[in-house]
């Protein structure tokens, strides 16, 4: 599966794109000025993420990834 179409998976089953998910992370601190703090950790989004929005480990790191700016 192309991390396109991971995203777009994402999109449609949350409704939620990846800006919304920055948005979101921001106001849970886990994304700081558009970067993940040293302090907060992979598994900390990927079980936020996994828990609120029921996504699947390999969706939950395509956004991880897209919080990181690894987007290619």
């Amino acid at each position: 599966m192309s991390f396109q179409a991971y995203i777009d998976n994402i999109k449609k089953k949350t409704g939620k794109s990846p800006e919304d998910f920055k948005k979101l992370a921001e106001e849970k601190g886990l994304l700081q000025n558009g970067t993940i703090p040293k302090t907060v950790k992979a598994t900390q989004i990927t079980n936020w993420l996994k828990k609120e929005f029921e996504l699947g480990h390999g969706h939950a790191m395509a956004i991880y990834a897209t919080l990181k700016g690894k987007t290619e």
